[in-house]
């Protein structure tokens, strides 16, 4: 007949402890009453559901015997290591709550190596915005950045009122005098004797204070480059009168006028001509002596003119 042994653990104030209660044989355990025993020390093995396997069997010798009491011993001490591991992870629960016990036969129950650790959990949602704070201090001012491109034109605007007249400057200092460019002459016939198709020698002088008419050849040279007016008056008497006006040796007006018998006539010729610096102006009568009429007296005057209109701007 096998006796049977229960323990159970409880939990107090002052912490865990172990109650033991023989059951005796399974025919008479209904009718016995079950008492719990406080012990003093944890037992040496316990089985499944709190049932300690100690017991006696009448068949077992002696060395069976005692290599169950060394197995169960072991057995002990592995228990021991364990205990203390579900004491922490029974703390949350009330006084009196029975531990769990490792499942399994009395003579096959070992502790398992422990396992690895879980993988981590997804993480959770975020939480609510917290109430905003106080405001900060105000920073100091930040590096002043690089110059910015230059933006494009904007549109002209319109334009607005004329403003008020401006105080009248000041007087200013004279300036130099413009210089006047002067080239002019005026002469005259004093002798009837002319060449033909040479210059005619005007020797009579109205007027040559620049001295560009020059009377030994009958010649006017241009020292300002410019604009000229050239006239010429002659008096007709005994032959008829044929005359030209020469630019560098080219003949560029021409006057002819027919002699009346016992009567004086008049003849006349003008032009504009721009001159260079070194041309030359001159009379003379054209073609052969038939055409030489020109007259001249004290009181009939034959006349050469010319004078600079305005001179050429640099």
């Amino acid at each position: 007949m096998l006796s049977m042994t229960n323990f159970r653990a409880e939990r107090d104030q002052g912490g865990w402890k172990w109650l033991e209660q023989s059951s005796g044989s399974h025919e008479h355990r209904e009718s016995r009453s079950q008492k719990w025993t406080l012990l003093r020390r944890p037992p040496s093995c316990v089985g499944p559901a709190g049932v300690c396997c100690v017991g006696s069997a009448p068949m077992a010798d002696a060395a069976d015997l005692g290599s169950r009491l060394r197995m169960l011993l072991l057995r002990a001490v592995l228990l021991l290591l364990v205990l203390p591991t579900h004491g922490q992870d029974s703390e949350t629960e009330g006084p009196g709550a029975v531990v769990p016990l490792p499942k399994g036969a009395c003579t096959g129950w070992m502790a398992g190596i422990p396992g690895h650790p879980g993988h981590n959990g997804t993480p959770g949602r975020d939480g609510r915005d917290g109430t905003p704070g106080e405001k900060g201090e105000k920073g100091d001012p930040g590096l002043v950045g690089p110059k910015g491109d230059t933006g494009e034109t904007g549109v002209t605007g319109i334009e607005g009122p004329r403003g008020f007249p401006g105080v009248p400057g000041r007087k200013g200092e004279p300036g130099e005098s413009a210089y006047v460019y002067r080239s002019a002459f005026s002469v005259g016939l004093e002798s009837r004797v002319t060449v033909p198709n040479v210059p005619i020698r005007f020797t009579k002088i109205f007027y040559n204070q620049q001295n560009h008419y020059d009377v030994t050849t009958g010649k006017f040279y241009c020292n300002i480059p410019g604009l000229y007016y050239f006239a010429y008056h002659i008096t007709v008497y005994l032959k008829d009168v044929k005359v030209s006006l020469y630019k560098r040796d080219k003949a560029m007006l021409f006057t002819y006028d027919q002699y009346q018998e016992k009567n004086l006539d008049q003849a006349s010729g003008s032009v504009l001509l721009h001159l260079e610096t070194g041309d030359e102006v001159w009379l003379q009568v054209y073609g052969d002596g038939d055409f030489n009429g020109l007259y001249a007296d004290n009181v009939n005057d034959s006349t050469f003119t010319g004078f600079l209109l305005y001179h050429d701007t640099i």
